[in-house]
């Protein structure tokens, strides 16, 4: 018998760390990066499958004039395009000659056993 339990896709629990939200299946935590979980087949785990998505962006305040604030927004929708979840990540503000790089991965993991479905 394993000693590691099945989960079910998209069960979640709390970092033990920095209490953020997490798969339960996570052997690290995507935020505080600390390790979880120590077996035998949690390498295999963790890795992750594919990488469906990648953005990343770089907002730069123009020489002169007042600063400026923004705030990171993060909304999921489903297939019906209905609002599942939406978040702030973050705000700040930007002085006149500042820089912020803003980048956005959605990482896919397959679940043990179950073959790899390829994204649409």
């Amino acid at each position: 018998m394993s000693p590691v339990r099945e989960s079910v896709a998209g069960a979640t629990r709390q970092c033990p760390h920095c209490r953020t939200t997490i798969l339960e299946s996570a052997v690290r935590c995507p935020k505080c990066q600390h390790h979880l979980r120590f077996d035998s087949g949690a390498a295999a785990r963790a890795l992750r499958t594919f990488a469906p998505l990648r953005v990343e962006g770089t907002l730069r305040h123009a020489e002169g004039g007042e600063g400026w604030e923004y705030s990171v927004l993060l909304t999921i929708r489903n297939e019906r395009g209905e609002e599942v979840a939406r978040q702030v990540m973050g705000v700040g503000a930007l002085a006149a000659g500042d820089e912020r790089t803003f980048s956005l991965t959605v990482e896919v993991y397959k679940p043990e056993g179950r073959p790899t479905v390829s994204p649409r």
